[in-house]
């Protein structure tokens, strides 16, 4: 988006040429050459992957053949907070695209008010205005009703005031109450003319918010996914690890008691003894930080879920096979796919529709305005034709002077515009980043799961090899526990070398975005 200068700013206010240009210049609401410059070029294939056919499509979850974990993931949907946030915020930008739609249409207000009014009058005043010369003079106005007071009719109630003595009311106002109501109708039509295309720049600007925030909503659902999924995996691992470290103790109990009997017999000395004890007291410390660790993955797998973290969820047996990778596509589609990128995409394209509609408030605005207003002391006055009154007016307001509110906010507004441009440019640097980083890893962890496999396996045939040794008198203590340790070292990477691979798969498709979203999706929105 270029921006005028000052001086020219305020000559736009004035100078219908002006009006021209400045609308002309607000044709292109990003500033595409400066997104241009601050994203590069993506390339037709991932630097990680050698090849990179289509992305896989479908559901990720289904993947990983794990039934628990598709459970886990759709009761964190139903109970999750940070997701019903996710779908009320949605909710809420859903109703302010509504609300700013409105103000393309007219506006009407009614209003309709009905009133009732006691007037008190005093029989004194009436009777003194009569002219009589009867003695009212002093009387209060319940004397003069004893005294004076005429039943014409005989029902029971005074209608007047015989003050001569005749037998006729000369005064008609002996009542001291009487009512009066008044009803009135009014209502009132207000519609701005869309003259430049203000109003609609900002419905549009609304509407994209309402955009980004069903691409959050996908974005959570995603990320909330593949938390789930992390800390399942992560709870696997946590059992696995405290169950190795539990074997461990019991083999450091079973040589501890061989090396005492060994030592009763004069075949071991006090120190391989010691080393014994050394040795089971650091399988014991390490066996309580497993259970611990394993408590809380379980919680916190519990708090994504919405349950109580009361450390009750039991993991599975063992960590499921990956299939092999299909493939992950190409950098260019995660423009696309990912939903985050989708909703920086949107609040980019609503901040300019916004920065946009700034530089239209110093263009003339024309509202129409008509009111009707009716009163009446009876309800069928206010649909009698001869009371309505109606008017039309057509107001055009052209900004003059405000004190440089105007120019500072159109100039805000460019500014924000701007920044929603750089935050999408390292939104999508940030996307490509993870997308590698996930990739590479996927080769490379496989490569040392593969490693440590091996790695654990020699162990395992050494550690064997070493106790028939020690048994037979060939093999020292020393040679027993470095056997063990190896064993437990190499076997407990192993188990975590496993959890690493399967948690980066997961990464990898939220990296790339999960089931995607798509531009079809979210243009049922419009």
């Amino acid at each position: 988006m270029t921006m005028p200068s000052n001086k020219r700013t305020m000559k736009l206010r004035f100078s219908g040429v002006a009006l021209t240009a400045l609308l002309a210049a607000s044709c292109a609401s990003v500033d595409v050459e400066l997104l241009d410059a601050q994203l590069p070029d993506a390339p037709a294939n991932w630097s990680a992957a050698d090849s990179a056919p289509s992305a896989p499509i479908g559901d990720w979850v289904a993947s990983f053949e794990d039934s628990t974990l598709r459970a886990l993931i759709d009761e964190a949907i139903v109970r999750n907070n940070t997701f019903r946030a996710a779908v009320s915020n949605f909710d809420q930008s859903r109703a302010n695209a509504k609300i700013s739609r409105a103000a393309l249409l007219p506006s009407l207000n009614a209003s309709f008010n009905a009133s009732r009014n006691a007037i008190v009058t005093d029989p004194t005043t009436a009777a003194t205005a009569g002219g009589s010369g009867a003695p009212t003079t002093g009387l209060s106005a319940g004397e003069l009703e004893d005294q004076f007071g005429v039943d014409t009719n005989g029902d029971g109630r005074l209608e007047g005031l015989d003050l001569d003595g005749d037998g006729i009311a000369e005064v008609d106002t002996p009542d001291r109450r009487f009512y009066i109501n008044n009803y009135s109708l009014g209502a009132q039509i207000r519609w701005e003319i869309d003259l430049w295309g203000r109003l609609t720049d900002e419905t549009r600007a609304a509407y994209k918010d309402a955009n980004a925030a069903y691409a959050d909503l996908a974005n959570a659902h995603l990320t909330l996914s593949t938390n789930v999924a992390q800390s399942w995996f992560s709870l696997i691992e946590a059992r696995l690890q405290r169950e190795l470290a539990e074997r461990d103790t019991q083999a450091r109990e079973s040589n501890l008691r061989v090396t005492e009997r060994r030592y009763e017999r004069g075949v071991a000395s006090s120190l391989d003894v010691r080393l014994s004890r050394s040795a089971l007291g650091s399988s014991q410390a390490n066996l309580a930080l497993r259970q611990r660790l394993e408590q809380e993955a379980s919680r916190a797998l519990e708090v994504l879920l919405g349950r109580y973290p009361g450390a009750e969820l039991a993991a599975a047996d063992n960590l499921p096979e990956l299939p092999e990778l299909a493939g992950a596509g190409a950098p260019s589609d995660l423009l696309a796919r990912r939903p985050d990128l989708l909703a920086s995409e949107a609040r980019m394209n609503a901040s300019g529709l916004r920065a946009r509609a700034a530089r239209k408030q110093m263009l003339p605005q024309i509202t129409l305005t008509s009111q009707i207003n009716t009163s009446g002391p009876m309800f069928a006055d206010l649909v009698d034709p001869e009371r309505l009154a109606g008017n039309l007016v057509g107001g055009l307001l052209q900004p003059i002077f405000q004190g440089g509110r105007l120019l500072a906010n159109s100039k805000r507004a460019r500014a924000v515009a701007q920044t929603s441009i750089f935050n999408y440019a390292q939104t999508v640097l940030t996307a490509y980043q993870e997308s590698e980083n996930a990739l590479a890893a996927e080769e490379l962890l496989a490569v040392r799961e593969n490693a440590l496999r091996m790695a654990y396996e020699e162990a395992a045939a050494a550690e064997e090899l070493t106790e028939r040794r020690y048994a037979s008198g060939a093999a020292t203590i020393f040679n027993l526990l470095d056997a063990q340790t190896r064993r437990i070292s190499a076997e407990s990477q192993y188990i975590q070398a496993q959890q690493q691979r399967v948690s980066n798969r997961v990464l990898l498709y939220r990296a790339i975005g999960g089931d995607f979203m798509t531009e079809e999706t979210l243009a049922a929105l419009e």
